[in-house]
């Protein structure tokens, strides 16, 4: 699959596993565009060919680096001029082309009705520090349908989820990435989701996986406060204590004065258990009141060892699906 528009729309979002090969870079591009505007159609054409004709052998050699003569796919924004032109050249060199009908405009607008299929959504929630996320990967590794949003979006969600986390994609990138896994869902067996808020760092989940989050089951890892502190210290503590205490203080304004006071002090000093219990306090009231803003009520509360994931796992398949067997189906929402 062969993306023909600029870098800069390239990295914006594409379609994944799409090479890059563009038409014209993003100055070339910006020039062409401000021409069709001021002088029309025809002369931002005539100004395209005058870029492009004299790149043809990088067009095809970029090409010939990425694949041999074969079937290609190639789009550009809309399937337009800048399509049909590379359409030509790489057909001449010796390949067979399709052009995506109505370029990545269209793929965007697919993968936005796609998101939006209905789909029997469970959602693994608890408190921060239950370990949530590698029980969800037990979960999977069990054989259940599981999307990984925090994954897919380089952020573990809270103010210091994004350390040790490769940079987070656009949000239009993260679309494109979550249908990957969401398009190939049997939507007749459950799904797997971890309780997330609107945001993923900067991300911001589309409005229905956010729908899917608010009416889906949701079944509640239980955890004691002590091995939620002790999980907490040992995935945070390694980190730069600048970084974390950054973190402390974008959200100073929800902890107090005194307690962001108290916590950095307690940073400074190594002890970490500290820092963490009073983040602990401030999250642990957040995600309550998170609760009460659920459409779907109905929680199943599962008490948890926190000590094997794997059995963690295994016993919240074991009860959900005993609960879904005496209780009431999932929705399909």
């Amino acid at each position: 699959m062969i993306d023909v528009r600029s870098q800069g729309e390239f990295g914006q979002g594409h379609i994944p596993g799409a090479f890059n090969i563009p038409l014209f870079n993003n100055a070339e591009r910006a020039i062409v565009g401000t021409l069709f505007v001021k002088a029309g159609q025809s002369e931002a054409i005539l100004k395209g060919l005058d870029i492009a004709l004299p790149e043809v052998e990088f067009y095809i050699k970029s090409l010939k680096a990425i694949c041999s003569p074969g079937l290609i796919l190639l789009h550009c924004w809309r399937g337009g001029l800048r399509s049909a032109l590379m359409a030509e050249v790489f057909s001449r060199a010796g390949y067979e082309v399709a052009v995506l009908t109505g370029g990545y405009k269209a793929y965007r607008q697919f993968i936005r009705e796609g998101l939006a299929t209905s789909a029997r959504v469970i959602v693994l929630g608890g408190n921060t520090g239950s370990g949530k996320t590698e029980i969800l990967h037990k979960i999977a590794s069990k054989g259940e349908q599981v999307v990984d949003l925090e994954q897919l979006a380089c952020h573990k969600g809270s103010v210091f989820g994004a350390l040790g986390q490769l940079p987070q994609p656009t949000n239009e990138q993260f679309e494109n990435d979550l249908f990957v896994h969401w398009g190939k869902l049997d939507i007749s067996r459950p799904v797997w989701l971890e309780d997330e808020s609107r945001m993923i760092g900067r991300i911001t989940l589309p409005d229905p996986l956010v729908e899917h989050l608010s009416k889906g089951l949701l079944i509640r890892a239980k955890l004691n406060a002590s091995i939620r502190i002790n999980r907490l210290v040992k995935e945070y503590a390694g980190f730069d204590k600048l970084l974390l205490g950054d973190a402390i203080k974008r959200i100073s304004e929800r902890l107090g004065g005194g307690r962001t006071k108290e916590a950095l002090a307690a940073l400074e000093n190594d002890q970490f258990d500290v820092v963490a219990a009073i983040v602990l306090a401030y999250y642990d009231k957040a995600y309550q009141f998170s609760l009460t803003r659920r459409k779907n009520k109905s929680v199943l509360n599962i008490q948890i060892s926190g000590i094997d994931p794997d059995e963690d796992a295994a016993r919240i398949i074991e009860l959900t699906n005993k609960y879904l067997e005496h209780g009431t189906d999932l929705p399909r929402l």
